[in-house]
């Protein structure tokens, strides 16, 4: 289940992405309710996506 937490408060890696006008209202709404930055939802989004990939080997079985 993905939770919030302040794991990446000091995260410091400065990137540039493109988000579609609707994923970004999503996550600018998510965090918002969340009383967290938009950048920190991001990290967390990446972490739980890496960590509950599907590897190639899983799909195979």
């Amino acid at each position: 289940m993905f939770k919030i937490d302040n794991e990446f408060k000091n995260a410091n890696i400065s990137r540039t992405i493109r988000f579609t006008d609707s994923l970004f209202e999503k996550l600018n709404e998510t965090a918002h309710k969340n009383d967290i930055s938009f950048n920190l939802l991001v990290l967390q989004c990446c972490k739980y996506a890496l960590e509950n990939q599907q590897l190639d080997d899983d799909l195979s079985k």
